[in-house]
């Protein structure tokens, strides 16, 4: 089935393209605008992008969206991770933010929430995935992006190399265990379902 994912982020479409291999998975087109994200949950979020582009495409539409929430600062940065240290900061940004509000070792949790909406038949629903992991005060890792060099997970994909970052995991690893990864896999068996 061709999906088109309501993001412009290349590193979702591409992460996201890779857990959905029997989908054509496109980005966003420049000419859609990007609704306002008013939700206070990931799925609401989720949901309100799905249903703008659907309702502008007229085809099948999946949204993520995704964050990390800590335990010593009460959830956040939650929905307001892409945008944690303030109006157009970057990912760079968001990590010094959180490396300096919250201790190191804090419980974290990365949750993606995913939304599928087909406009021809009025179908719409959510799925969600959830990592879990600490604070590591030393960033590090070039394999991912937004917080996975300071994310270690619970989850040791490779006993024999304990104490990687998200960063540091191979693509197939951290598909494995990642938030989007999981969700993705209740995607596909919600997808199959519709047939």
């Amino acid at each position: 089935m061709r999906l088109v994912l309501a993001t412009r982020n290349a590193h979702k479409v591409a992460e996201l393209g890779a857990l959905l291999p029997d989908h054509e998975l496109v980005g966003l087109p420049e000419h859609l605008d990007t609704p306002e994200e008013t939700g206070a949950t990931f799925a609401e979020n989720a949901l309100i992008k799905a249903r703008a582009a659907a309702d502008a495409l007229g085809v099948p539409v999946i949204a993520d969206d995704s964050g990390v929430e800590s335990a010593a600062l009460a959830g956040a940065p939650g929905v307001r991770s892409a945008r944690f240290a303030g109006p157009g900061a970057g990912d760079a940004d968001n990590l010094r933010k959180l490396l300096r509000d919250a201790p190191a070792g804090d419980a974290l949790a990365y949750v993606c929430a995913l939304a599928f909406v087909d406009p021809r038949d009025g179908d719409a629903w959510t799925v969600e995935g959830r990592c879990t992991g600490t604070l590591d005060p030393h960033p590090r890792g070039a394999n991912g992006f937004g917080y996975d060099p300071a994310f270690l997970p619970d989850d040791v994909v490779d006993p024999g190399r304990p104490g990687r970052t998200m960063a540091e995991l191979e693509p197939e690893e951290k598909a494995a265990i990642s938030h989007r990864g999981r969700a993705a896999t209740a995607l596909l068996r919600r997808l199959d379902r519709r047939g």
